[in-house]
């Protein structure tokens, strides 16, 4: 087993990271409409001053907008930030050469010599998993990032890629995945029990099941835009999940909702990366650390989680 870089120990020893998916998104999370480049900048500081140091971004959010104003906001901060990006594998864009050509273009659009953690954003259709792998070593050895991983993979594809990475020395840092109390597929597969046995960190995406566990959602008031249309036929199943998170919420000191769903997640095992568009959702986030769910709590939640969604 590869011995572990510092990014590396650094996410195992981290509990929360600053998701920047909305940094720039329009299809999910209607940029421009509801928050502007300010909201997110106060988001972003905000998180930084309580001590949340991890930014995930990607080269396909917004177009590469969400990499270039965390670019803007490192250039006016003095508190290190660890930046975590990605490539996505598209048909017409495979192979080692590719992997590190985009790699550069992210680094210009953050204004960086080198980002912590460099993923790949999903399973390749085009190439091979060992192929990637193999350009992701490249891109440690020369220097572009401290540490790598890759996304929405499962036991098989993670299995492959840790084991041609540690062919070339280099740890395989973290599997960043769809991972909330809606969602649980990791779980229940095994992937995210395989990868606490290999040492390779679980980043959950979306914890907050891109804001159905908030509560402020219901089928009277649905989520804006795409995400009402993906979500109709889960929200007339969802309120009695919410009220046992504000009811384990009240015995905690008066934790919200989606405090309690981002609080299992770290009880979980995973480091979840929670979106914030503005300073408010940053500080909300920021609620669901310091404290630990019950074991009887979370397996309450487990047990109406599976109701909700049937599994």
């Amino acid at each position: 087993m590869p011995l572990p870089d510092k990014t590396t120990a650094f996410l195992h020893n981290t509990e929360m990271g600053l998701g920047a998916w909305a940094w720039g998104d329009r299809l999910y999370w209607d940029y421009g409409r509801g928050y502007t480049d300010q909201d997110i900048e106060a988001g972003f500081r905000a998180a930084l001053e309580a001590g949340i140091n991890l930014v995930d971004t990607a080269e396909i959010y917004g177009s590469g907008r969400s990499e270039r104003l965390l670019g803007q906001f490192l250039k006016t901060t003095q508190t290190p930030v660890r930046v975590a990006t990605k490539y996505f594998p598209f048909p017409w864009r495979f192979g080692r050469p590719a992997l590190l050509r985009a790699l550069r273009h992210s680094l210009e659009r953050t204004g960086l010599e080198r980002v912590d953690l460099y993923q790949i954003h999903w399973p390749p259709v085009v190439g091979t998993v060992e192929g990637l792998a193999e350009a992701l070593a490249d891109a440690v050895q020369a220097g572009l990032a401290r540490a790598v991983g890759v996304s929405n993979y499962d036991r098989n594809q993670v299995q492959r890629a840790y084991t041609i990475l540690a062919r070339r020395n280099v740890p395989l840092a973290s599997n960043q995945v769809e991972y909330h109390l809606l969602n649980r597929q990791v779980e229940k597969s095994g992937l995210l029990a395989r990868c606490q046995e290999l040492g390779v960190r679980v980043i959950a995406y979306s914890p907050l099941a891109k804001g159905l566990l908030t509560g402020k959602y219901s089928t009277h008031n649905p989520p804006p835009s795409l995400r009402g249309r993906l979500f109709a036929s889960i929200l007339p199943r969802l309120q009695p999940l919410i009220d046992l998170l504000a009811e384990i919420g009240q015995a905690h000191g008066g934790r919200t909702p989606s405090q309690v769903a981002l609080n299992w997640t770290v009880c979980k095992g995973t480091l979840p990366i929670p979106g914030a568009k503005n300073a408010a959702q940053a500080i909300e986030n920021l609620g669901a650390l310091g404290w630990r769910l019950t074991p009887e709590q979370m397996q309450a939640l487990d047990e109406a989680s599976d109701r909700v969604t049937g599994r």
